[in-house]
């Protein structure tokens, strides 16, 4: 679900909050700067560069963890007295990783191979106070049920909404709604992206007052 802003930094001009630590989303993904804005906090934004291949025999939880954690110190330098947030997200089911199609043809494969089947979409997310060096990470699990897919309800999907940022090719904050059959998960937001009732509690756990 990333995106590519130009430049490495976004600064989001919001309310002021002069006694909290400067915020960072280590992500360039439109999908969690917008989920981040809706708690009203000031933040800014930067490109981790993050290599994410896995680790031989690394499982797809531990990836997304790894990498959430990788993605927050992989800016501390540039912001050492910030709160630091990294976020990664695998999709796996049937023990198969299904990363963002990238095209059509990838996405129509990946609907097919979906299709009737349960997908693990496991968020991986760190806040990391780059002053203190303390790591909170946490992994939040989703599981989404597609429903039985034919061929002409795909390609009609497609042209509709052309999902090819979206890991499993179905976005399910719009019509890819449409293609599941139940989601399960603690918060609707990890499966965009962005964990946010986790967040709010890490936030809240390094001294954040949300409600200011």
């Amino acid at each position: 679900m990333l995106g590519n802003p130009a430049g490495r930094h976004l600064n989001l001009l919001m309310t002021t909050h002069p006694s909290m630590q400067p915020l960072i989303l280590a992500s360039t993904s439109p999908y969690r700067r917008e989920l981040l804005a809706r708690l009203g906090l000031p933040f800014s934004i930067a490109n981790p560069r993050t290599d994410e291949s896995p680790l031989p025999d690394e499982t797809p939880e531990a990836l997304a963890l790894r990498l959430a954690e990788a993605k927050a110190r992989a800016v501390a330098d540039e912001y050492p007295e910030a709160l630091i947030i990294g976020s990664d997200q695998v999709a796996t089911a049937a023990g198969k990783i299904y990363g963002k199609p990238g095209d059509h043809a990838r996405a129509v494969a990946q609907l097919r191979a979906l299709s009737g089947q349960t997908v693990n979409f496991f968020t991986g997310l760190c806040l990391y106070n780059a002053s203190t060096g303390e790591a909170d990470v946490r992994g939040v699990p989703t599981l989404v049920t597609f429903r039985q897919l034919s061929d002409d309800e795909i390609a009609a999907y497609l042209r509709r909404e052309p999902a090819y940022d979206c890991a499993g090719s179905a976005k399910s904050e719009g019509l890819g709604i449409a293609l599941l059959q139940s989601i399960r998960g603690d918060d609707p937001n990890a499966l965009v992206g962005l964990p946010l009732i986790a967040l709010c509690d890490m936030l809240r756990r390094q001294g954040v007052a949300i409600f200011s």
